[in-house]
């Protein structure tokens, strides 16, 4: 077996997954994430990136919610202390982080997440708006 995912959403994937490790061979990796982020607080953090984009400019720039989410996702992983890993670009200007990535976050991660930005924006007067069509 190359790869594999399973989600412990029942007894018989909790077995499947004990089997499996049973038979693997010395030197498999096996990782253990928490459940991954809802739609709901998807929703939220974009609406809340959205809400920065509209009311803030940061350091004299106007940043995308895109850009918005790599600033806050800089600062989940500094306040979680995690390892950053930070290159330098490819011109000599600047820097580019390569711990940013919100596709993996697990719920309480992105619930960290949303905390930090909800403190950010409340630092720089932000009127939060609700997610488009839904409640979060």
């Amino acid at each position: 077996m190359s790869r594999a995912l399973l989600v412990l959403a029942n007894e018989h994937f909790r077995q499947k997954a004990i089997d499996w490790i049973r038979r693997a061979p010395v030197d498999t990796r096996v990782e253990f994430k928490g459940p991954k982020r809802s739609l709901p607080q998807n929703d939220r953090m974009w609406a809340m990136l959205t809400d920065l984009s509209v009311q803030l400019a940061w350091h004299g720039q106007r940043l995308a919610p895109d850009d918005w989410k790599l600033v806050m996702l800089d600062a989940l992983r500094r306040e979680a202390h995690e390892q950053l890993r930070i290159v330098p670009n490819t011109d000599g200007t600047g820097f580019v982080n390569l711990s940013t990535s919100s596709s993996d976050l697990s719920k309480d991660e992105m619930t960290a997440l949303i905390e930090i930005i909800f403190a950010f924006g409340a630092q720089h007067d932000v009127e939060w708006s609700e997610p488009k069509g839904k409640a979060a």
